[in-house]
C-alpha cells in the first residue's frame, strides 16, 4: 500500500498541468475489460481452485485511464480486480506511470511501470489482446503475474534504424525496485505451512531488451536480461535470503497474412537459503528453464485457432514429476463482435512443477488434462 500511495502521488504531480483543461483537450480515454473463466481438470486441483469438480473461481475486471496534457506526454494508471481460486481476491494497481516521448529515438516513463522483459510481459495483463485463455505457463505463470508485470522505477525506450537492408532495432532499458506481495504464487508452500512472509519481498532490478525487426518482412527476433540484487524477506518464524540472480530470455515472432509463429526460451537461476527457527538452514534455490513454441491462424474474421507446446524444468529440484511440466495445448477464439469474445482451450499436461499448490494437491497425479474456458467483454 505504501508504494501505491507514493506512485499515485507522483503521477498526480506529473499530471498537474491537466487541471482546468477539458476532457477533449486532454484526450481523456478509458479502456478495460471483464472476463470470466471456467477450469476443469481430470485430476488435481489447478490454480488454487477445486477444478476437478469444475471451478468458476477465475474472474478479472480491469480499467485503465490515460490523459495527454501536452504533446509527447501521456499519464495513466490501470486497476485490476482478480479472483484466482482461493489465492487471490483483491483489487490491485497494475501500473501508474507518466510517459514522455521526445521522438522515435528516445522516450522515458516513470512510476509503477511495466517491466519489458520477454515477448509477452508488457501485454500479458490485457486478455483481449491475445487468443490464449492461458499464456504458456512455463514462462508466463499466472500465479506470479503480479510480481512479473511491473516495477517501481523507470524505463527508457526508443527505436533505431540501421537502413532498409538491416531493419530496425527497438530498445528498452529499465531499473528500479521490484516489490513482491506476501501472497504471490512463489510463496505458496511457505504460506501453506504457516511460515509465509510477514512483509513484501523488495529488491533492486536492472535490465535491458532489444527487439530487432529484421529485413525479412514480419520477422522479429530479440533478447532481454534482468539483473536482480540479493534480498532477504522476513517470514513467520524465520527468513528467506536470495542471492543475486538473472532473468534471461531469447524470443522470436513471425507474422504473415493470417498466420503467426512465436517461440521463447527463458532461464532464471535463483540461489536462496531458507532459515526457520529451530531448524537447520536449507536450500530453497531454483534453476529453472522454460520455453514454448506456438502458432496461430485466423480462419475467418471472427474465428482463430492455435496450438503451443510449453515445457518447464527446475534443474535444482529432485528427480521426478515435481521437477518438470510439459503442456500440449490446442485453442480457439471466437469474436462475437468487436466487444465480446470467447476462448476455449484444452491442455494435455505431464508433470507437476507448475500450477499445483501443495495444500490442495498433497499427492498430485503426474498426468492430467485441463479444460479452460473464458468469456470476455472489452471496451
Amino acid at each position: 500500500m505504501r508504494h501505491t500511495v507514493l506512485w499515485a502521488a507522483a503521477i498526480l504531480a506529473a499530471a498537474s498541468p491537466v487541471f482546468g483543461q477539458s476532457a477533449d483537450d486532454l484526450n481523456l480515454q478509458f479502456h478495460g475489460y471483464a472476463a470470466q473463466g471456467f477450469l476443469y481438470t481430470t485430476h488435481n486441483e489447478i490454480l488454487y481452485s477445486d477444478s476437478s469438480h469444475g471451478s468458476a473461481a477465475w474472474t478479472e475486471a480491469v480499467i485503465n485511464m490515460t490523459v495527454q496534457p501536452k504533446p509527447g506526454l501521456r499519464v495513466g494508471a490501470q486497476m485490476r480486480y482478480q479472483l484466482l481460486g482461493g489465492s487471490v481476491n483483491a483489487i490491485t494497481l497494475d501500473w501508474a506511470a507518466a510517459d514522455y516521448k521526445m521522438n522515435d529515438e528516445f522516450g522515458i516513463r516513470f512510476g509503477k511501470v511495466k517491466t519489458p522483459w520477454g515477448l509477452f510481459n508488457e501485454t500479458q495483463d490485457i486478455d483481449p489482446s491475445y487468443m490464449w485463455a492461458l499464456l504458456p505457463q512455463s514462462v508466463y505463470d499466472i500465479t506470479t503475474r503480479g510480481a512479473d508485470l511491473s516495477h517501481d522505477g523507470g524505463v527508457m525506450y526508443g527505436s533505431m534504424s540501421a537502413g532498409p537492408k538491416a531493419g530496425n532495432a527497438d530498445y528498452r532499458l529499465w531499473g528500479g525496485e521490484e516489490v513482491i506481495s506476501e501472497n504471490d504464487g512463489q510463496f505458496d508452500d511457505l504460506n501453506n505451512s504457516g511460515n509465509g512472509p510477514l512483509e513484501p519481498l523488495e529488491y533492486l532490478t536492472l535490465g535491458g531488451a532489444l527487439h530487432w525487426r529484421t529485413p525479412v518482412d514480419g520477422l522479429m527476433v530479440g533478447a532481454s536480461d534482468a539483473y536482480n540484487r540479493a534480498a532477504t524477506v522476513l517470514l513467520n518464524g524465520g527468513s528467506e535470503s536470495f542471492s543475486d540472480w538473472n532473468n534471461l530470455s531469447y524470443f522470436a515472432q513471425y507474422s504473415r497474412s493470417k498466420a503467426t509463429l512465436a517461440a521463447e526460451w527463458n532461464r532464471q537461476a535463483s540461489p536462496a537459503t531458507l532459515l526457520l527457527t529451530g531448524r537447520p538452514a536449507t536450500s530453497a534455490s531454483t534453476d529453472t528453464v522454460g520455453w514454448y513454441a506456438m502458432g496461430t491462424y485466423k480462419l475467418t474474421d471472427k474465428l482463430s485457432a492455435g496450438a503451443y507446446y510449453s515445457a518447464f524444468i527446475d534443474h535444482d529440484a529432485p528427480l521426478g514429476p515435481d521437477r518438470f511440466t510439459k503442456d500440449w495445448t490446442v485453442s480457439a477464439r471466437y469474436d462475437l463482435n468487436e466487444f465480446i469474445y470467447i476462448k476455449a482451450e484444452e491442455h494435455f499436461i505431464d508433470g507437476t512443477a507448475l500450477s499445483l499448490d501443495s495444500l490442495r494437491n498433497p499427492t498430485p497425479t503426474p498426468r492430467y488434462d485441463l479444460t479452460a474456458l473464458r468469456v470476455g467483454v472489452s471496451f
